[in-house]
């Protein structure tokens, strides 16, 4: 059964758009058929695949204005099993035009509708914020995975976005279901990442990913060379964490699903 999961966090520079890429390619590697949704205006999941658009080529926002031609808007990666919707600056114009939208939160929901049976997996790259592109990832969603930088910074506006996550369960998405939280950036030499990485255990008992992802210079260059860390400097210490968080991705499936 296909699964779409949402990366979502309000506060930026948290690493979910290193983890959208990074983890698609992992299960991409691993055999599974993954298709990664860019939905940030900032475009950078696809610059972070390799795929620069024209000013004049369609995207994800013509999925949400015309559902049905979402499929002819697909791009190839480099891995065989992974496919991106991408996205460009002008996606940020949907956020104005679809407030007046009939049923407006359900635009990307319906758009995935047409291919959702083609994949395993569903990833979007949600953007830094909890406006009505956010809303629609968790509408089109089943799960939600939240990267957390370990940092006591990040544990500001958390409850913002569990709120979020909880009025959508209400009245937009009542199967939408928390996946998990995982610490980004952390670096075992500094007692206060260890402090955070206790303090998070307290907010998400039981949903705490054992995986960290470590500060690390290779995985901050990939992105400007177009490539997954996996084969960007695949025995960089990053490369060997997304590897980490792909199979523990995998296997809290295998036992949930």
């Amino acid at each position: 059964m296909p699964v779409t999961i949402a990366l979502a966090n309000q506060k930026g520079g948290v690493g979910k758009t290193t983890t959208a890429v990074n983890l698609a390619a992992n299960l991409a590697a691993l055999g599974k058929r993954v298709l990664l949704v860019d939905f940030d205006p900032q475009a950078n999941a696809s610059a972070g695949l390799g795929v620069k658009l024209n000013e004049n080529d369609h995207h994800v926002y013509h999925a949400l204005i015309e559902p049905k031609r979402t499929v002819d808007l697909l791009k190839r990666s480099t891995l065989e099993k992974l496919w991106l919707l991408p996205a460009q600056s002008d996606l940020a114009g949907a956020a104005v035009e679809l407030v007046n939208a009939e049923e407006r939160e359900y635009r990307l929901k319906k758009a995935l509708e047409y291919l959702r049976s083609d994949f395993d997996f569903i990833i979007i790259d949600c953007p830094p914020s909890l406006g009505i592109l956010t809303i629609n990832a968790l509408v089109a969603a089943d799960r939600v995975l939240i990267p957390l930088q370990a940092e006591y910074y990040s544990l500001e506006g958390l409850s913002q976005l569990i709120n979020t996550i909880s009025l959508v369960q209400q009245g937009l998405n009542p199967d939408l279901q928390v996946l998990g939280a995982f610490v980004t950036m952390y670096d075992g030499r500094n007692r206060l990442s260890g402090a955070v990485v206790e303090e998070l255990k307290n907010h998400f008992p039981g949903k705490l990913f054992a995986t960290m992802i470590p500060r690390n210079v290779r995985l901050a260059e990939a992105p400007s060379f177009g490539q997954p860390i996996m084969i960007y400097d695949p025995k960089s210490r990053g490369a060997e964490a997304y590897k980490a968080l792909a199979n523990e991705f995998l296997s809290l499936f295998e036992s949930i699903l």
